[in-house]
């Protein structure tokens, strides 16, 4: 008798352990999955609504990789203990990831109590949490679901939850997301988009633009920004505003630039040796260490001379994971690479990341330019922007420039560099080069096409 109590109570442990996160002692997704399961078998005569939510912290691995992995779990610990606490005796909360949650409220019938009840948690995550003798902030994002119907599975359930989620964090940090129809169809749309962009990558049918920058003063071309662009057979044109996000949420940026880069220094081969090519790299190409390497592999294989190329990155970019941005810029800047920030006033980076980062040029976004004729504190910033710059040995390029007044007031400022439709639209490789034998008939006659 004695033993087997002993062993139903082994089983009960062994049981406990593999629905429990080793962790935070929260259940995990076994655990999860398996509430929600009952749940819905206990309405599946009535089935009255209740919430299932899915919880990500926002930028958790640049705080793990700041304080360490250790201080991470730390902070995990503290996110598990607030979240518990904040739960009735009726509701669920579970980890089902890295830094994921989940959460079940039975009682939660309306999509405006379900983002009223996820408001609270990310208020209740907003505190500081104590991290030795320092503090760290985090924030979260948050998808929900509605369980309407004893048609739905749990899977359903999570899967829209998981979408919400996703519109969550595509809307910035600090939102919650209860699920829609439309937004399922939206991300229909979004799959369908990113499987025939895996097809066009493979097929390497991206192909490059080049928009070109000048010097304001004599208006003479000195180099072109590259632009992805792609036209699908069934999907038709594509926006890069459609398909760069979804490259990157889906992984296929990667790729997707290195095929862009071959194209567009292959074209560059053939311009005057004295003009820059301009590329932009993502934000997650900053937290890949490999990214240098692909880089200069693809330069080597097209024989493009490192010098001529610059690379753009963003401030947004910058704040994933400084110390992985620092260095791969620093990896390409040893070898003649020239690295520009990109949209500079509109990100979320401090002046602080220009001396760390010892740009070699800044781009003034089109925010400002485009308003430089009638709003003075754009017109003040510019000239902020330019004298500091002045200071820090740095060149300047001002974007969006469509108005040849915008142009002669920049010139006025001492704007050095300028790029935007009044100097040319994003043309493909044959355009430009046409372009340049209309501008450089001179010197490109002799290697004329």
């Amino acid at each position: 008798m004695q033993t087997s109590f002993g062993t139903g109570q082994a089983n009960r442990e062994s049981t406990d352990l593999a629905f429990t996160d080793p962790l935070t002692g929260l259940g995990n997704h076994r655990r999860f999955f398996d509430k929600v399961d009952r749940l819905i078998a206990d309405r599946a005569d009535d089935p009255a609504p209740f919430t299932v939510g899915i919880l990500d912290l926002d930028g958790f691995k640049p705080i793990n990789d700041l304080f360490g992995h250790k201080a991470g779990d730390d902070i995990l610990i503290q996110v598990a203990m607030r979240l518990r606490a904040s739960m009735d005796g009726h509701s669920t909360v579970c980890r089902i990831g890295a830094d994921e949650f989940a959460f079940l409220y039975p009682l939660v019938f309306s999509e405006e109590a379900a983002a009223e009840k996820s408001r609270m948690l990310i208020e209740i995550l907003s505190a500081p949490y104590d991290v030795g003798e320092r503090t760290a902030r985090l924030s979260a994002s948050v998808g929900c679901s509605l369980f309407y119907s004893g048609d739905e599975t749990t899977e359903i359930l999570i899967n829209k939850a998981e979408t919400a989620l996703y519109h969550a964090k595509r809307s910035g940090r600090g939102r919650v997301v209860v699920y829609t129809r439309e937004m399922e169809e939206a991300a229909k749309r979004v799959t369908r988009i990113e499987q025939a962009l895996r097809r066009a990558v493979s097929a390497g049918e991206v192909e490059p633009h080049f928009q070109p920058i000048v010097d304001l003063a004599t208006r003479r071309t000195i180099g072109f920004e590259t632009l992805a662009r792609w036209t699908d057979r069934d999907l038709g044109s594509v926006p890069p505003t459609v398909f760069i996000p979804i490259a990157e949420e889906r992984g296929i940026i990667g790729p997707l630039s290195q095929l862009v880069l071959r194209k567009a220094t292959e074209a560059a081969r053939s311009w005057p040796k004295d003009l820059f090519l301009s590329f932009n790299l993502s934000p997650s190409q900053l937290v890949d260490q490999n990214t240098g390497l692909h880089i200069l592999a693809i330069l080597d294989r097209t024989g493009f001379d490192p010098r001529r190329l610059e690379i753009e990155i963003t401030e947004t970019g910058l704040m994933n994971d400084p110390a992985s941005a620092a260095q791969i810029v620093e990896d390409l800047r040893r070898v003649g690479i020239r690295v520009s920030l990109d949209d500079f006033g509109t990100g979320q980076s401090s002046l602080g990341r220009l001396r760390e980062f010892h740009f070699d040029k800044l781009k003034i976004d089109r925010a400002f330019v485009s308003s430089i004729l009638d709003d003075r504190p754009s017109e003040h910033i510019i000239r902020a922007i330019l004298a500091m710059c002045e200071g820090l040995g740095m060149d300047v390029v001002a974007e969006g420039i469509e108005q040849e007044a915008q142009a002669d007031r920049l010139v006025q400022f001492g704007c050095a560099g300028g790029q935007g439709y009044l100097f040319g639209k994003p043309v493909d490789a044959d355009a430009t080069l046409g372009y340049l034998r209309d501008s450089f008939r001179g010197a490109l006659r002799a290697k004329a096409i």
